[in-house]
């Protein structure tokens, strides 16, 4: 199976710009060690499962590319095992803003691409593969549910998508700005917390052992 960025990198479109800004060399040693599987690692499922959203490109019948937000718990993107010599990745499709864009667009290209990003740890991962949709009213989604369900977490589940991946790549950290999740800062600002309590009770015991001092009581008669 051909490796798909090593497809996309070997356009001559891609190639010619590679040439005009002077990477085309290290291009041609970097490709050259990839793998030719779409079959993900260790660090790549680990890397997923860790995620609470990604964002998801599709093009349909106008041409024009087209780059939704899906989101969940985290982990809600899940590694369903290999098949046919590939990784197959999938997740409950909760209801949204019934657009139904990037649903729409699968119905004329299973072409997809998917970006990861690690905004704390300053990693990104991209995934191309082909789709499918499995409409969550049908009898036959029941054991999909199954493997992509989040117990606990309430929100409509409209379908099934699974994609089988075509090729995958990591993403140099540069430029990416570090930012923390609410619950990634938690810890750190627990601790926060206490300690600023501790001060606090420290700076009023202090108050009242000060005014003690200056103003002493007189001795009763």
């Amino acid at each position: 199976m051909p490796h798909r960025y090593l497809t996309e990198l070997d356009t001559p479109s891609v190639e010619a710009a590679q040439r005009e800004y002077g990477s085309h060399t290290a291009m041609r040693r970097l490709i050259a060690g990839w793998d030719t599987d779409g079959v993900l690692g260790e660090q790549e499922a680990a890397f997923i499962g860790e995620r609470d959203s990604f964002y998801l490109g599709t093009v349909g019948e106008s041409g024009w590319p087209y780059v939704q937000h899906r989101g969940g718990p985290p982990g809600f993107l899940k590694v369903l095992g290999t098949e046919a010599g590939a990784s197959v990745l999938g997740w409950a499709d909760y209801r949204g803003n019934r657009q139904y864009v990037s649903i729409g667009n699968l119905k004329a290209s299973a072409r997809v691409s998917i970006f990861l990003m690690d905004y704390a740890g300053r990693q990104r991962l991209k995934i191309l593969g082909e789709a499918t949709t499995v409409d969550a009213r049908h009898g036959d989604a029941a054991a999909l549910l199954d493997q992509v369900s989040t117990p606990g977490y309430r929100a409509h589940v409209e379908r099934v998508i699974t994609v089988r991946v075509q090729g995958y790549d990591w993403n140099c950290p540069q430029h990416i700005t570090p930012r923390w999740t609410q619950a990634e800062l938690a810890p750190a600002l627990q601790k926060l917390h206490g300690e600023l309590d501790q001060l606090r009770d420290r700076n009023r015991r202090l108050e009242k052992e000060l005014a003690a001092l200056t103003n002493p009581v007189p001795p009763s008669s």
